[in-house]
């Protein structure tokens, strides 16, 4: 289509048009942005429960039993605490204390 059919020379029309442009151009520029990779390791709880936290000793969004399982991402700089996504009854990513997983 060539500038001059899709400009018209209704200005309404010329910025509705023009904004449309750019939204579907950011929507493309987002759907194709290739997100980073991580490598998780799954691990098994062996604990009887381990509570899982919003951040290392925060707050308690949900429990981990025996023989449930996360992916861990990455640990606190001490090692003491564990984060990563974790199954079973909590589905959430979050903190667990390290040291809590079957070798």
């Amino acid at each position: 289509m060539s500038a001059r059919r899709f400009f018209s020379q209704n200005p309404r029309t010329n910025l509705v048009r023009l904004g449309l442009t750019a939204l579907c151009a950011v929507g493309a520029y987002q759907a194709f942005q290739v997100q980073k990779a991580y490598a998780a390791t799954r691990r098994t709880v062996c604990a009887q429960d381990l509570y899982v936290r919003d951040a290392p000793a925060g707050i308690f969004i949900g429990t981990l039993y025996y023989g449930q399982s996360m992916d861990v991402t990455k640990y606190s700089p001490s090692g003491e605490w564990a984060y990563g996504f974790a199954y079973g009854n909590v589905n959430k990513w979050g903190w667990v204390q390290n040291g809590w997983f079957c070798n």
